[in-house]
């Protein structure tokens, strides 16, 4: 490990504590007063980063430079880093929750409603039950742990805590970092800083509340296992390893199984390609993966794959799908293509980093072999499947925790030895120190870079919002509307970005006619009244058929290239117009329309 016991003590003094300290306090200070004067009640294209006020940007400068000269004198205690990268999580993860009234994420308000079908029905239900959602009782893992959370806290539902997700998910993650880290290095600031940008780069925002973000920390909880416990210089090369250890991994991976179809393949890549290194070729916790991952696939997950495999075999290759699905997939707008860039340029910026990184520390590049390639594991995966258009944004997050250690090293070119060879260094650690008081290029440089990317996180992670938000009134119309609707009614709507949107699919049938084929939401453009009428005569009473047009669904299709405004307010003109429609419903958020079977015919 890296040798630090010949740097000079530091007397705890009041410089000692106050000097580290004085800039994360002012950083929270300038968030507080931030985010007390932040308005979201109108969103533009360009999400939360044009509402934000200007103390918020202040703040996170503040709180990167802070960070930087802490993190940079080996002097300080760790505790400090720890601070600040609690600091960053603050303003990254919590200020969503702590500005918006109603969680974010159609996608969150989806899994709220599987854990309310959970706890309604008492049990997992198949496909002749609930149709395409049974795919969720297959992997129920993170919905039946939610669903005893709900009970254990007596809240009504996870909206009461799912806004907080986020930041929750995010801690969750902080652990298995360290250790993981830790495993190749002792210097602070290589490890912290790898942390930091970490965090940073973690705009792909699987953090929400879903299944995806608590395998995600169970995959980082193996890993940090099987490279601290597993493989020759582990084990010490002498005895066996203890079978705690072992039992440790297998109950890791069954959560992961259980909850994720993604997690353990990608788990089973990254342990692969471990036993590429010498010193960690132990097969047994990926032969442990493999053997649970395909029990769960052939039992309990087979009825979903048996429909699902011939779709998955015909895109293996096909990596074009990565990159266009459905009717529209540009984002469209100077707002959301702004988001686009500055998520792609964050990315690349940390890959960059993380190859100079490898490049430059030939020492760290040998002996942190592991990790580099566990980083590079998961590329494979572009030309597996498009996991519904996500797997390039998956494969980027799976790749991240190398990536941010290599990038890290990068930035701090002299951070230290890696671990059991710093004889291999040269010179001694305290030689390699930068001068605490001196800010040449060599500072500058890297602060800037850490500076410019941890400003870029804000519009590639929340620069979405106007899609992710709804309102408290659009959470109120589509309640009315199930309350309202009767045991096989149908919603119809436009996309699925709505809140509620799956709520009592038990009993009530959905359409997003942007889901369609090109060609029918053409016919809807021209005639909406009438196609939409048609679309939806099917439903026998006392069951209803609604139409429901939100702010969500507006934001959605326009900025992903979709419909345009014009375009969704001809077609809720033309409802609006027709005697086979009635409006039921409606606020600053939204329509709800009802289809009115006696109403005359359309002209």
């Amino acid at each position: 490990m890296t040798d630090l016991s010949d740097l000079p003590p530091v007397l705890p003094g009041r410089g000692a504590l106050t000097g580290p300290g004085l800039p994360l306090l002012v950083a929270l200070a300038l968030w507080v007063y931030a985010v007390r004067h932040t308005d979201v009640s109108r969103l533009d294209d360009y999400g939360l980063v044009s509402a934000l006020h200007p103390a918020f940007w202040a703040g996170l400068a503040v709180l990167t430079a802070g960070f930087f000269r802490t993190v940079r004198d080996p002097r300080r205690p760790g505790a400090w880093g720890a601070a600040y990268v609690l600091g960053l999580l603050v303003m990254e993860r919590a200020t969503q929750a702590v500005l918006y009234p109603t969680p974010l994420y159609a996608w969150a308000w989806k899994h709220d409603a599987v854990i309310d079908h959970l706890l309604t029905a008492g049990g997992l239900q198949t496909a002749d039950q609930v149709g395409d959602m049974a795919v969720y009782d297959q992997w129920p893992g993170f919905f039946a742990a939610q669903a005893a959370l709900v009970r254990l806290l007596g809240v009504e539902s996870s909206t009461m805590f799912m806004a907080w997700w986020p930041l929750v998910s995010s801690l969750m993650l902080l652990l298995p970092l360290l250790l993981i880290y830790r495993t190749f290095t002792e210097d602070r600031r290589l490890i912290w800083t790898a942390v930091w940008l970490f965090y940073v780069a973690n705009w792909v925002g699987q953090d929400y509340f879903s299944p995806q973000s608590v395998a995600y920390a169970l995959h980082l909880g193996v890993l940090a296992v099987v490279l601290r416990r597993f493989g020759r210089s582990a084990a010490g090369g002498a005895g066996p390893r203890p079978a705690v250890w072992t039992v440790l991994v297998t109950l890791l991976v069954t959560a992961i199984v259980i909850s994720h179809q993604l997690t353990p393949g990608m788990l089973v890549v990254c342990l692969l390609a471990l036993c590429l290194s010498r010193g960690h070729r132990d097969w047994v916790p990926v032969a442990t993966t493999v053997v649970i991952f395909l029990a769960w696939c052939l039992t309990a997950a087979l009825p979903f794959l048996s429909a699902a495999m011939p779709d998955m075999i015909r895109s293996v290759g096909d990596v074009g799908a990565n990159v266009e699905t459905g009717y529209g997939a540009t984002p469209t707008g100077t707002g959301a293509v702004a988001t686009s860039w500055a998520a792609r340029l964050l990315s690349g910026s940390v890959l960059l980093l993380a190859a100079a990184g490898v490049l430059r520390r030939r020492v760290l590049r040998h002996r942190a072999r592991p990790l580099l390639l566990i980083a590079a594991a998961p590329l494979p995966m572009v030309a597996a499947s498009s996991y519904g258009s996500e797997m390039i944004f998956r494969v980027l997050l799976f790749m991240l925790p190398g990536a941010a250690f290599f990038a890290a090293a990068a930035i701090l070119p002299r951070a230290g030895a890696p671990a059991a060879d710093p004889a291999q260094e040269t010179g001694s650690a305290r030689s390699t120190l930068p001068a605490t008081g001196r800010w040449g290029s060599a500072t500058w440089v890297p602060l800037g870079a850490l500076l410019v990317g941890t400003l870029a996180f804000v519009p590639a992670y929340s620069g979405k919002d106007r899609i992710n938000y709804f309102p408290p009134q659009e959470v109120s119309l589509v309640r009315q509307l199930f309350d309202r609707a009767p045991d096989g009614s149908l919603v119809v709507a436009a996309n699925r970005n709505y809140p509620l949107a799956y709520d009592s699919y038990g009993s009530v049938d959905h359409y997003w006619f942007l889901d369609d084929a090109r060609s029918h939401v053409d016919e809807i453009v021209a005639r909406p009244a009438a196609t939409l009428a048609t679309d939806m005569a099917g439903v026998e009473r006392p069951a209803r058929a609604y139409l429901l047009l939100t702010q969500g669904q507006y934001a959605n299709s326009e900025m992903n290239g979709q419909l345009t405004k014009a375009q969704l307010d001809r077609i809720r003109a033309s409802v609006a117009a027709s005697p086979r429609f009635e409006l039921v419903a409606e606020n600053s958020a939204g329509w709800l329309y009802e289809l009115n079977k006696s109403g005359g015919a359309e002209r």
